[in-house]
C-alpha cells in the first residue's frame, strides 16, 4: 500500500517522537514540534487514515497514537537511515575493543558489553567454541513409510542421529540422492560454516517428489547442525530494561527476563537467523514470547570466516537506525581488531 508523501512525513514524525518520548503522539504535538506544513486538523485526518490502514494504534483512552509493527517495518525498510558514527565515537569503540583483545571469546564478550553500554539495551553475542571439526557425510536411512533417521557424521567422529517424521512420501532412491547431494554440498565445511549455507534451491528440480522431500528435511537438518555446534552465548545489560517505560509493568518485565533466561531457546533462535544484518519486529520473531520485542542481529567474521552473531533485544520502540549503526561498526571492527593483532604478532617475530 503506497502512502502519500505527506502521510509518510507525518508517520515518520510520529515514530521519531514516540521513540524519544514513549508517550502517545497527538496532532497538536506534531504541529508544534515538526514543520509539516499543514494544520493540526489536516494532521488529525491523516492520522485517522494511517490508523485505519494499520500503521498507528490508539492506546486506551489517550488522544494520541503510537506506531504499530507495520509502521516500524515500513520505517526500517524505507525510511531508516543508519546514523554515521562520529570519529570520536568510532575511536572510543575501537580503543575499547582493541584494549581488551586477549582471545576471541573474551573479545566478543567485551563487544557485547560495549554494545549494551552504548545502546542501553540488552545485548548478546554468540560465538562457537574453538573447533576445527568438519562434516564428513550425511545419510538418510529409511525406518518406515513416514519415518527416516538423519545421520550426520563429522571428521572427528562425532555422530548425530535424529529421527524425522516426514509429511511427504519418499522412496529409497530419493533418500539416496538427497543424502548424496547433502554430503556433496556440506562435506569439509565446519559446523558454523554449514549453518550459513542455504542449498534448498539446488533441489528445486523437475522431480517434484525430490524437491518436496528436501524442503521437508532441511529445517531438521539445520536444527541438528545447530545442536551439534557447541556455542557460547554472552549477554549484557539485562537490567537495562528496567529503565524503559515498556517494562514498568511488572508482568512484562518478568516475561522479558523469562525469555532471556531461556538460554537454549534463545541460542537456537540466534543460530537459525540469516547472516548479515537482520531486524525482526514483534510477531515477526519466531518465538511467541518475543511478540513484544524487536531483535537486531549482525554476523561477524574472523579470518574471512563467518563466526557468530552480535546484537540486541528490546522493545519495538527502538532507535533502529542508531542501534544498527553501532552493531555494524562493532562487527566490522571485530575482524579488523584480530587482523591488527596478527600484524603485531608478525612484527614481533620479525
Amino acid at each position: 500500500m503506497d502512502l502519500s508523501e505527506r502521510k509518510l512525513r507525518i508517520l515518520q514524525a510520529i515514530i521519531s517522537d514516540f521513540v524519544t518520548s514513549a508517550e502517545p503522539v497527538g496532532s497538536r504535538t506534531l504541529s508544534k514540534k515538526y514543520d509539516l506544513g499543514v494544520s493540526p486538523a489536516t494532521i488529525r485526518n491523516e492520522m485517522a487514515d494511517l490508523e485505519e490502514q494499520g500503521f498507528l494504534t490508539h492506546p486506551h483512552t489517550s488522544a494520541g497514537r503510537i506506531p504499530s509493527e507495520k509502521a516500524y517495518r515500513l520505517y526500517v525498510n524505507e525510511m531508516m537511515k543508519t546514523r554515521e558514527l562520529s570519529q570520536k565515537e568510532k575511536d572510543v569503540i575501537s580503543k575499547k575493543l582493541y584494549d581488551n583483545v586477549t582471545e576471541l571469546d573474551k573479545t566478543i564478550e567485551h563487544a557485547a558489553h560495549i554494545l549494551s553500554e552504548i545502546t542501553n539495551l540488552t545485548s548478546f553475542a554468540l560465538t562457537p567454541e574453538v573447533s576445527r571439526d568438519t562434516l564428513k557425510f550425511i545419510e538418510l536411512l529409511p525406518v518406515d513409510e513416514d519415518t527416516v533417521v538423519l545421520m550426520i557424521v563429522s571428521d572427528s567422529g562425532k555422530v548425530s542421529n535424529t529421527t524425522l517424521k516426514l509429511r511427504v512420501p519418499y522412496d529409497e532412491e530419493s533418500l539416496r540422492l538427497l543424502s548424496k547431494n547433502l554430503t556433496y554440498n556440506y562435506k569439509g565445511k565446519s559446523l558454523s560454516e554449514a549453518l550459513t549455507l542455504d542449498i534448498i534451491e539446488d533441489f528445486e528440480t523437475d522431480i517434484e517428489a525430490m524437491s518436496a522431500l528436501a524442503r521437508n528435511v532441511m529445517p531438521s537438518f539445520m536444527k541438528t547442525l545447530g545442536d551439534m555446534l557447541n556455542v557460547n552465548l554472552y549477554m549484557d545489560g539485562l537490567t537495562n530494561i528496567f529503565s524503559l517505560p515498556e517494562y514498568n509493568d511488572l508482568d512484562k518485565a518478568k516475561s522479558f527476563m523469562e525469555m532471556v533466561n531461556r538460554r537454549e531457546d534463545l541460542t537456537r533462535t540466534l543460530i537459525n537467523r540469516d547472516k548479515g544484518v537482520m531486524i525482526t519486529i514483534g510477531t515477526e520473531n519466531a518465538e511467541e514470547i518475543m511478540d513484544d520485542c524487536s531483535l537486531i542481529t549482525a554476523t561477524y567474521h574472523v579470518d574471512g570466516k563467518l563466526i557468530g552473531k552480535l546484537g540486541v533485544i528490546g522493545p519495538t520502540r527502538m532507535r533502529y537506525g542508531e542501534v544498527t549503526s553501532v552493531i555494524e561498526y562493532l562487527t566490522d571492527n571485530i575482524s579488523n581488531t584480530f587482523r591488527m593483532m596478527e600484524g603485531d604478532d608478525d612484527d614481533d617475530e620479525g
